[in-house]
């Protein structure tokens, strides 16, 4: 009996990254919580060490159907990821999702790591600056499931 075709529950990557995303190299220090920089970090490991969940794009809530994967994270860590090759053989991902992240080029230079990138965004953490203040206003007038205190 033929298998039914798997329908991606998680959208491909955005033609390019958002104004927010820790991976860019142009997004300013600050904007997100110190624990979501750190988890940039894991991903560095090699595959099979690496997080099982997938990475998701920061501008949508985390049950939206707009969810999809962060072009920086695949623009980043791409073939190396682990991530995707388990949405895939869970049934989250389907073939075609998974070929556009491990092909992803991004057209906005990225940070060469995760770590890099975390240590760029949490360097101001505590002090962001206005153009990252902005930032955050922004992603808070976007996300219903991020409330400040």
């Amino acid at each position: 009996m033929p298998r039914d075709p798997v329908i991606s529950t998680i959208r491909p990557p955005a033609p390019r990254p958002c104004d927010s995303c820790p991976y860019r190299r142009d997004v300013p220090s600050g904007i997100w919580a110190a624990e979501e920089y750190e988890k940039l970090r894991a991903y560095d490991a090699p595959t099979g060490e690496q997080p099982t969940a997938m990475f998701q794009c920061h501008q949508n809530d985390a049950d939206s159907q707009a969810s999809r994967v962060c072009a920086g994270w695949a623009g980043c860590h791409g073939e190396a990821l682990l991530a995707p090759r388990i949405a895939l053989l869970t049934a989250a991902m389907d073939g075609p999702t998974l070929e556009a992240v491990v092909t992803y080029v991004s057209p906005v230079p990225l940070f060469s790591s995760g770590a890099e990138a975390a240590d760029h965004g949490q360097a101001d953490i505590d002090r962001p600056g206005p153009e990252a203040d902005r930032l955050i206003d922004k992603i808070i007038r976007t996300r219903r499931d991020i409330r400040l205190g």
